[in-house]
């Protein structure tokens, strides 16, 4: 089965789709190692392990596209893909969509501020008229050569209008045709029961620790209604932490020693990254050469 195929039937399912926020192939790994059927990476994470940079449209659409393609490939998942703006207008979008279909992407999804955008759960946002992100959204819809790939409309406007201006907006969306609908930041738990209410559809809660919406269990936002819950920065915050505190270890002592109890060994970090099973399929491949070579010499006697 196709991901793009296998994360309609997850978005769909009377069960919430809980997906860890990811930033690079290795974190890929171990979330699936976890046991998640899912994951997404966004701009904030991306960004943030790619440059050390905030989430302010820094990345363009082939770094992305890249990026995306190592995650998907470590991971072996479906995985839900930021693509910002859309990188421009509806020519933009159609290209994007392209591209990220071709990195391997389950889904993605388009926002309706201005670029360059801003990290949803900071100030200063703002959005474009509805009518442009409509085009952006049947550009996308349009753009994607296997129909299963999943869009995904996201809208701003709770801090910078209102909630009645999102939930208008996020029914536009639906309209128009997106898989899953996104109004970011909701500011309590029953605006988030409106947003589903009103507006129906597949939606997806955005769980930012220390943001402006309420931070609920993935069981609470499933009787509320969602069908996906994301934890999109959670991974570079916990990431940050443990590194300040093992970079300050080392500079105070000069050693990593008193670190130790809290890394992963050696051997389990290449039992994590594949690497024996990538010795044994080296050695499969020596051994069936060496089998056929074999043959060839036994042949050659023969018909000499």
């Amino acid at each position: 089965m196709r991901l793009t195929s296998r994360f309609r039937q997850l978005i769909a399912a009377p069960e919430i789709l809980a997906m860890p926020g990811v930033h690079d192939g290795l974190s890929a790994r171990i979330a699936a190692e976890a046991g998640f059927s899912a994951l997404t990476m966004g701009g904030f994470a991306a960004t943030g392990s790619l440059l050390g940079q905030p989430d302010t449209s820094q990345l363009g659409l082939t770094e992305l596209a890249d990026h995306y393609a190592r995650v998907v490939d470590a991971s072996g998942l479906p995985v839900l893909a930021d693509a910002d703006t859309g990188f421009g207008n509806v020519t933009n979008v159609r290209r994007a969509v392209q591209a990220y279909e071709r990195a391997g992407v389950a889904g993605l999804f388009i926002e309706d501020q201005v670029f360059p955008k801003r990290c949803g759960h900071t100030p200063g946002k703002a959005i474009v008229p509805v009518e442009e992100m409509l085009a952006k959204l049947k550009a996308a819809l349009d753009a994607r050569t296997d129909p299963d790939l999943v869009i995904m409309a996201r809208t701003d406007a709770r801090a910078v209008v209102d909630l009645d201006a999102a939930i208008e907006r996020a029914c536009l969306f639906k309209e128009a045709g997106a898989d899953l609908l996104f109004v970011e930041a909701p500011q309590t738990v029953e605006e988030m029961r409106r947003v589903c209410r009103q507006v129906g559809g597949h939606q997806l809660a955005n769980m930012v620790e220390f943001g402006h919406s309420p931070e609920v269990t993935a069981d609470e936002l499933q009787e509320i209604g969602f069908a996906v819950v994301v934890w999109p920065v959670t991974s570079m915050l916990a990431m940050a932490h443990m590194l300040r505190e093992l970079y300050a270890e080392i500079a105070r002592t000069g050693t990593s020693q008193g670190f130790k109890e809290r890394m992963v060994s050696f051997d389990d970090y290449m039992a994590l990254v594949g690497l024996p099973a990538l010795r044994e399929r080296e050695q499969s491949y020596l051994e069936a050469a060496e089998s056929l070579s074999g043959q060839a010499g036994t042949q050659g006697r023969k018909s000499a």
